[in-house]
């Protein structure tokens, strides 16, 4: 699944730089992930950075966007070949 940031988010800007595929921006009243770009971390990391460093606990999986590993992991092939 991607993940989603909820309105508890206090603007803290901890999350943003985490993110290794610039899913992560400021929205209009909150930060917001892009679930095209998001991997939950899957193929650099084995926990998502943005929940690990964010201080309010606001970030979960996205209902929206059920995904598997194997998913995720064709995400981040993608994202990272059309970095290439």
């Amino acid at each position: 699944m991607a993940l989603i940031i909820s309105d508890e988010c206090i603007n803290c800007d901890v999350c943003e730089p985490e993110c290794p595929n610039g899913a992560i921006s400021q929205g209009a009243e909150t930060y917001e992930i892009d679930p095209d770009k998001c991997t939950e971390c899957v193929g650099h990391y084995e926990e998502p950075q943005c929940q690990q460093v964010c201080p309010v606990d606001c970030i979960a999986t996205n209902p929206d966007r059920v995904e598997n590993k194997d998913q995720l992991m064709a995400k981040f092939l993608k994202l990272t070949a059309q970095k290439g």
